[in-house]
């Protein structure tokens, strides 16, 4: 029995037992985007098998002079994460840390994030935004030390900023029954990524709630999705208000697509809120200006607080793992109003 093998694992290990070259084993470590997924997982179970990590002497200078946080968001160019990441910079502003943003636009970008991010030792510490973060990614961040925190996703390993979804889904209804609405509809996006998270199915499970409470029904036919499209937006409305009983108000768990959806009911002739009351769900700044009652769930101020999580660690890695729970709260504004005003 040989026993010259406590070396640590290097490149050609990894190549050999995942039977890739080292030119794919190097481009999964810099640029798995470009890889194939299957040729991707046979990289990583070989790497975490081995318990490789890629030039180890020059990642651990690397590690004493990084001074990068690393955040990975889907969607960058949505108001609700662009408003998450003001609120993590202006706590990076303060610190010694620049800020690196990582945008996902598919599972296979993701997924070549969360491998090859804690092997590269550019980071000193990681913010995994809205994005689901699996046991084999959480065991390759833990092992190769790179601090992380999670926000609207829970994993036991990290600390995590959890929103109180269903809590805001029962806040919609409730200021919807206040005003003497019964027929209260609800609508989503209908088409999401692979990779996103679902955090309407915990704001539709608290608006039924508060619904059924109160002896109120939501039919089936009260709760549609909506396309991306204007035209599927306006057709999916046109379905809804020609049903024999049509809604009197709408929940809708995302500001952006209930801003679209008032427009394009006013294309269908109906006006908020004489026609059609609406809520939104998130509390994006262009809430205010078109004066959407909102369920406000405090974007810039999650992301100041994983932020400032992130930097606790950092400062004292045996500072404990933190759940926080985000409260949400109502902002109600003109597009909701009583049903007796209702002409």
């Amino acid at each position: 029995m040989s026993t010259q093998k406590n070396s640590p694992p290097t490149i050609y290990d990894v190549a050999r037992l995942s039977g890739v070259s080292i030119a794919t084993v190097s481009r999964v470590l810099n640029s798995p985007e470009r890889v194939s997924e299957s040729s991707r997982l046979k990289v990583m179970e070989a790497i975490d098998r081995l318990g490789f990590v890629p030039n180890a002497e020059a990642r651990a200078r690397v590690l004493q002079s990084t001074a990068q946080i690393g955040v990975i968001t889907p969607f960058f160019t949505s108001p609700s994460f662009t408003n998450r990441l003001r609120g993590v910079a202006a706590v990076l502003a303060n610190s010694k840390y620049d800020l690196v943003v990582y945008t996902v636009d598919s599972v296979e970008r993701l997924d070549g994030y969360l491998a090859a991010l804690p092997l590269r030792g550019n980071l000193d510490g990681l913010i995994v935004m809205s994005l689901p973060v699996d046991d084999a990614a959480a065991q390759r961040l833990i092992s190769n030390q790179l601090e992380t925190v999670l926000i609207e996703y829970s994993h036991p390993s990290f600390s995590t900023i959890q929103v109180d979804d269903r809590a805001g889904g029962r806040l919609a209804a409730q200021h919807l029954i206040e005003l003497g609405h019964r027929r209260c509809a609800y609508l989503y996006f209908g088409q999401h990524p692979s990779y996103s998270i679902h955090p309407e199915v915990q704001r539709l499970a608290g608006f039924r709630e508060a619904l059924e409470e109160c002896g109120i029904a939501l039919p089936d036919e009260y709760i549609t999705y909506v396309p991306l499209s204007r035209q599927g937006i306006s057709e999916k409305l046109r379905q809804l208000f020609e049903l024999d009983n049509p809604p009197t108000a709408l929940f809708v768990p995302a500001d952006e697509l209930a801003i679209r959806v008032i427009h394009e009911a006013r294309k269908l002739g109906l006006q908020t809120p004489q026609d059609i009351s609406v809520i939104g769900f998130d509390g994006i700044d262009i809430a205010e200006h078109v004066d959407l009652t909102t369920i406000n769930q405090q974007l810039t101020e999650s992301g100041q607080i994983a932020a400032e999580l992130l930097l606790a660690r950092l400062a004292d890695p045996g500072r404990s793992i933190q759940q926080v729970q985000i409260q949400v709260h109502l902002d109600v504004r003109g597009t909701t109003q009583r049903i007796n005003e209702h002409p």
